[in-house]
C-alpha cells in the first residue's frame, strides 16, 4: 500500500498520542489488597491503541511508553525505570506490547467507510479487544509464575482473578470507543481510507 509521507507523519503523532494517553491513564488506580499491581485504565487505551491505529502503529504507541519508563519518566504504575520489569509488573508492561499488535493485527487498519458499522467489523473489534485483555492479563500471569517461582493456579488467583471484573467493563467500553475512533482516525493515516473492502495492515 503506498502511504503519503504525510500519512506516516499522522501515524506516528497518534501513537504518540496514544502513548500519552495510556501514561497519564496511570494516574487512575485502584489498588488491589496485597498485590504491587493496581487495577488501571492503562490496558484499556493499550488495546484501543492497537484497536484503532492498527498493529504498527499501536505497538509504536507501547514502544514510545515502554522507552520512556525505561528512560526514568514516570509513566508506570511505579517508578524504577527498567527496575520495574523485576517486579510482577513487567509482566503485563510485555502484555501491552504483545495485545496492542495483536488487537491491531485482528482489527485491521481504520477506513473511513466504518462510520457505517457491519457485522464482520464489530466481530473482529470484539475479537480484537478481547484478545488483547486476555493477553495483558495472562503475560502477568506467566511472569509471576517465572518471577515468584508460583504455581499456574496461584499466579492466576493472583494476577488474573482480581482484574476480570474491571477488564470486562473496560472491554465492553472498547468496543463502541473503538468503532467511535477509527473512521476519525482514519481521515488521517489511511491514504486508502475511502476504499470499500477489509481494512489492510499499517506499514512504515
Amino acid at each position: 500500500m503506498n502511504v503519503s509521507s504525510k500519512n506516516v507523519r499522522n501515524r506516528y503523532v497518534f501513537a504518540a498520542v496514544f502513548a500519552a494517553l495510556i501514561a497519564v491513564s496511570g494516574f487512575f488506580r485502584i489498588p488491589i489488597p496485597g498485590s504491587i499491581v493496581p487495577v488501571v485504565l492503562k490496558n484499556l487505551f493499550v488495546v484501543l491503541s492497537g484497536t484503532v491505529l492498527g498493529s504498527f502503529y499501536g505497538g509504536v504507541a507501547v514502544v514510545i511508553l515502554i522507552a520512556a519508563g525505561l528512560l526514568g519518566i514516570p509513566v508506570f504504575v511505579i517508578s524504577g525505570g527498567i527496575g520495574v520489569f523485576l517486579t510482577p509488573l513487567g509482566g503485563y508492561i510485555i502484555g501491552y506490547f504483545i495485545a496492542a499488535l495483536v488487537a491491531g493485527l485482528v482489527s485491521g487498519l481504520p477506513k473511513v467507510t466504518e462510520r457505517k458499522v457491519r457485522p464482520a467489523l464489530l466481530i473482529r473489534i470484539c475479537a480484537g479487544s478481547f484478545l488483547g485483555f486476555a493477553l495483558i492479563d495472562f503475560c502477568g500471569v506467566f511472569y509471576m509464575m517465572f518471577l515468584n517461582s508460583m504455581t499456574f493456579k496461584a499466579a492466576l488467583l493472583a494476577g488474573l482473578v482480581p482484574y476480570i471484573p474491571g477488564d470486562a467493563v473496560k472491554f465492553v467500553l472498547s468496543v463502541p470507543l473503538a468503532l467511535g475512533l477509527r473512521p476519525i482516525a482514519a481521515r488521517y493515516i489511511n491514504d486508502n481510507a475511502h476504499n470499500e473492502g477489509e481494512p489492510q495492515q499499517s506499514k512504515p
